[in-house]
């Protein structure tokens, strides 16, 4: 066993203590907080920023913090974390590093705010997005930081890049030399299981560094751990994490008391967030994702598409979800002003709803339902599924269950990985 400089200050919810929890993160052997009490569903979760907060930021005593962080930096009465720290003389924040979309939030997908000033603190903000490994630890360097703060709401998709923004942070600390520290947030489509195809390493990408699955089941503080432990192990960063309290595995984010922001500008419910393990692969299609509209990842289509897809997929008669016949026009995006037919997902009972299976199931029927189905040329779908597997799988003809086997061996061996990571009950 062995612990950070700092120790272990707290073990969680079953202390009720308000300290944070600075727990070495090197591999699943190291000492760690459990978030053993708390009320579960139902009750308030306590951030890792609150509790840290109301410690005093004792872990960041004495030290140049930056922080890595967007609008879901939030506190639980909807205050940035960065201004609340940079009025308050007991913490030092002279940097903040933003990812995609930007530390206010202001770009949209694919992009970022570039280095400015921020007008209501002054702090620098430096551009994190698409830079790793040494260029991101010069960066570091150059903002005379001792310590950089992770804290982003995450929504437990592989391909969602704040959590590969995590990896390469963390990276390129130890690079610079510098220590880490990653608070924690719920998973909101709970932290019940892993799910869906592993990542191969040679398709490796920013929507995917590592072999993880589709669905993680992790919260960030968790997949540092296994970053630091599994990934990052010929030079690992000094880390430390503050847990949770309150928040228990099988929590969804309604259950937290917490008030959600969306992470990014097409994620804008907790509800958004429950599908998008599955229907974001429709991103690597010809068809509509549903970005612009008002339920991105939710309505599925593109022109041509009638009545036969959304009967094809409710003949399946997958759990917890149906599938309701829909017409759309996307503001922008994939057919931008134009109308097109698809389905609106219905999660009826989200308990036994599984949306990497239930995504696979709406390619397999889409293609068989549509002769206008299509890949995109540059096969963002492998870099989505993490290999040419499920491609090839449904251009062979394979049906739901045939292609979501061929990756069950792959995802048993990364569920026992994972476990020896997991904080919380």
């Amino acid at each position: 066993m062995s612990l950070s400089r700092r120790g272990l200050l707290a073990a969680g919810g079953a202390m009720g203590a308000a300290g944070a929890v600075g727990a070495s993160a090197a591999g699943p052997g190291t000492a760690a907080a459990h978030s053993g009490g708390g009320t579960g569903g139902g009750g308030r979760v306590r951030t890792g920023f609150d509790r840290l907060a109301a410690d005093g930021y004792r872990l960041l005593a004495g030290e140049k913090v930056g922080v890595v962080t967007n609008p879901t930096g939030i506190t639980s009465d909807v205050r940035h974390i960065v201004d609340v720290m940079h009025a308050d003389a007991r913490v030092k924040v002279v940097a903040v590093f933003g990812p995609e979309h930007g530390f206010r939030g202001t770009a949209q997908a694919g992009g970022s705010e570039g280095r400015h000033d921020d007008p209501a603190t002054g702090l620098p903000v430096y551009d994190t997005y698409l830079k790793s490994g040494q260029p991101l630890a010069d960066i570091f360097t150059a903002s005379g930081v001792d310590t950089v703060v992770f804290d982003i709401q995450d929504v437990g998709a592989r391909f969602y890049t704040y959590i590969w923004t995590l990896y390469d942070c963390m990276e390129a600390a130890a690079l610079a030399g510098k220590r880490f520290v990653v608070l924690d947030r719920p998973n909101p489509m709970t932290g019940r299981a892993a799910l869906g195809p592993v990542l191969h390493r040679e398709f490796a990408s920013f929507v995917g560094r590592q072999p993880i699955s589709q669905a993680h089941g992790m919260t960030v503080t968790e997949l540092a751990r296994l970053f630091n432990g599994e990934f990052l192990t010929s030079k690992p960063v000094e880390l430390d994490v503050v847990t949770m309290t309150g928040w228990r595995r099988g929590d969804f984010f309604d259950a937290t008391g917490l008030p959600w922001v969306p992470p990014s500008p097409n994620m804008p419910t907790p509800e958004t967030a429950l599908v998008y393990a599955g229907t974001c692969l429709f991103e690597g299609t010809n068809l509509s994702e549903g970005r612009g509209t008002t339920r991105p990842f939710e309505l599925l289509g593109a022109e041509g598409i009638g009545r036969e897809w959304a009967a094809a997929a409710n003949a399946l008669e997958l759990p917890g979800v149906r599938f309701r016949e829909a017409y759309f026009a996307p503001t922008f995006s994939k057919f931008q002003g134009r109308t097109i037919g698809g389905v609106q997902l219905h999660v009826h009972d989200r308990e036994s709803f599984d949306p990497v299976r239930t995504g696979i199931a709406l390619l397999v029927t889409a293609k068989r339902s549509w002769s206008g189905f299509a890949w995109r040329p540059d096969l963002a779908i492998d870099r989505l599924t993490g290999s040419a597997q499920v491609r090839t799988l449904i251009d062979a003809g394979a049906d739901t269950d045939e292609v979501t086997g061929a990756w069950q061996r792959e995802l048993a061996a990364f569920r026992a990985v994972r476990r020896g990571y997991l904080l919380y009950r």
